[in-house]
């Protein structure tokens, strides 16, 4: 028989802030949960998903004009607050659980506020490039994934350096940004054109390269192992 440490946590701890940023969505979800069931708000009358929606989410045209008329501090927080909401308690729950996994691996290697800015600014860059790359594009837009995907562009930094500091085929560091937007792109062309996967391949580029410079060491770390090659 193998020693046993009763007094370890039976789950692995995440880093503060990999709590901080999930648990504004985890509330927002519950909230709209209690009220789903009759339990907040006092009755089902009205949907508190669509109202968060309508509070929250990204519309591009709002966002164009607004930066057009210099009124961006009234809507301004659309570019990130957007990432509050999602449209369903599944999907909710998929974010949230790859928040908490990509958070715990790459808020053990990068500092506190290098994660928070990852996730931030993977937001935001997503939404704008979701509201500029799509010629004419009106539809709003909802949900955590853009921001998710800022830190699987951290994540593959972390793998690319390993890989290049062992030797390996640094192209195998990007294999799970490319399942995921290939499902996406897949997903998208037998249900309909469903844009989103441009925002989430923003914010994955943002992560990755962003990482260039927040991560320990940044840049220089990078330099060092391609020279130990």
């Amino acid at each position: 028989m193998t020693d046993r440490d009763y007094n370890a946590p039976p789950l692995n701890p995440l880093p503060w802030i990999v709590w901080a940023l999930a648990l504004p969505l985890i509330a927002v979800e519950i909230v709209v949960q209690l009220h789903a069931m009759g339990l907040a708000g006092g009755g089902v009358s009205s949907n508190w998903r669509l109202e968060a929606v309508q509070y929250f989410a990204f519309v591009p045209d709002w966002f164009r004009d607004d930066l057009a008329t210099g009124r961006l501090a009234e809507r301004g927080y659309r570019l990130i607050s957007y990432v509050l909401v999602n449209a369903s308690l599944t999907s909710t729950v998929f974010s949230v659980v790859m928040l908490l996994a990509l958070g715990k691996m790459v808020g053990e290697v990068f500092r506190w506020w290098a994660v928070a800015l990852v996730f931030i600014a993977a937001a935001a860059l997503g939404a704008l490039a979701y509201a500029y790359a799509i010629p004419g594009n009106q539809i709003p837009i909802i949900g955590t994934f853009p921001a998710v995907y800022g830190l699987i562009g951290a994540f593959t930094f972390m793998l690319w350096v390993r890989l290049a500091a062992t030797g390996g085929t640094q192209a195998r560091a990007f294999t799970l940004i490319g399942f995921l937007l290939g499902f996406q792109l897949l997903f998208g062309m037998l249900f309909g054109g469903n844009w989103e996967w441009v925002a989430d391949l923003a914010g994955f580029a943002t992560g990755f390269l962003l990482s260039f410079v927040v991560s320990p060491g940044g840049w220089s770390r990078v330099q060092a192992r391609m020279r130990e090659r």
